[in-house]
């Protein structure tokens, strides 16, 4: 069942503890009360594994996306939410890898250091809460460069809801009074 729709895809991406997942969820709970056919796919499981494939050049990540993707074509589905850390700085390649037509919107989720330290602290077991708490703080430098094409959403001090409305309303994919009229 193959659909000759574009791809429509919102790709959020952020800082460790900023919310995505969370975010990515709630999107689908609220597009699913609405009966909008969509997937959801998290990329920061694309290419986990030891050694990394893409210290060594391997797009393993992509690789797997397009053949994800291709499953859930094929079976009617035309829209997407794709979360992954630095995601926004790579829509051209996940745009290729989901097919000829793609229309992407991209989507930074922001927090301060410490919003997203204290998420981090509520997730995190173990010894490593130091290391994630760093390696977010370093992401969050690294995504301050991406370009005005890409839309920024304040989660500090929101509900996961509210967040959640504020992406789907601005990706287009719901009218701000929170319908899919529009679609």
């Amino acid at each position: 069942m193959q659909t000759d729709t574009p791809t429509d895809v919102i790709v959020i991406g952020g800082r460790s503890g900023v919310g995505k997942s969370s975010v990515a969820a709630e999107a689908s709970r609220i597009l699913a009360r609405a009966d909008v056919r969509h997937a959801v796919i998290e990329g920061d499981n694309l290419d986990q594994a030891y050694p990394e494939p893409w210290r060594d050049g391997v797009d393993l990540a992509e690789r797997n996306l397009a053949a994800m993707w291709r499953n859930y074509r094929a079976i009617g589905y035309s829209r997407l939410i794709f979360t992954n850390t630095v995601s926004v700085l790579q829509v051209s390649a996940l745009s290729a890898a989901l097919g000829a037509e793609t229309r992407a919107t991209a989507v930074l989720l922001t927090a301060t250091d410490k919003t997203a330290a204290h998420r981090l602290a509520q997730r995190e077991i173990g010894s490593a809460l130091g290391e994630h708490i760093d390696r977010s703080i370093r992401a969050a430098r690294q995504l301050d460069a991406a370009g005005d094409h890409v839309l920024r959403v304040a989660t500090d001090g929101r509900t996961v809801t509210e967040i959640a409305r504020d992406v789907l309303v601005r990706a287009g994919w719901l009218d701000t009074r929170g319908t899919t009229e529009s679609l």
